[in-house]
């Protein structure tokens, strides 16, 4: 009888634990949401230029990891991808003069889905990751 009550607390517990631990809230349902559309939107539309990991191409294009750079100007990341960019930039004391042209056609979601995957790009010694949730 005690073998019993302590399979059943056992099985409770552990679908407790299971109910809990699938239960995600919409902010992070939709931040996956973004970021897996984004992947798709990027290979398509930025990995030409910018590599498939945002490594970007040596002096000509720049590198999407460097992360203080897109802290500092991520309010301008969407009009940059909209509407392109002409200035001169330096990431990692490179100095960046092309011009990247604009994807005006893209919708806003577009635009905002790509975002959410290049700001979750990180660069570490060996490699640029992505960052799992």
């Amino acid at each position: 009888m005690k073998r019993n009550k302590l399979v059943y607390a056992i099985l409770l517990f552990l679908s407790i634990t299971l109910c809990v631990q699938s239960c995600q809230n919409e902010n992070s349902i939709n931040y996956k949401r973004y970021y897996v559309n984004g992947k798709g939107l990027y290979e398509k539309h930025c990995q030409g230029c910018h590599g498939a990991d945002g490594e970007g191409l040596g002096t000509l294009y720049p590198p999407l990891t460097d992360s203080n750079y897109l802290k500092l100007n991520r309010n301008k990341l969407a009009f940059m991808i909209k509407n392109g960019q002409n200035e001169e930039i330096r990431i990692n004391n490179i100095v960046f003069q092309g011009q990247m042209p604009g994807n005006n056609s893209l919708p806003d979601i577009d635009v905002a889905q790509i975002i959410v995957l290049v700001a979750s790009v990180k660069k570490t010694p060996y490699t640029m990751t992505i960052k799992i949730f």
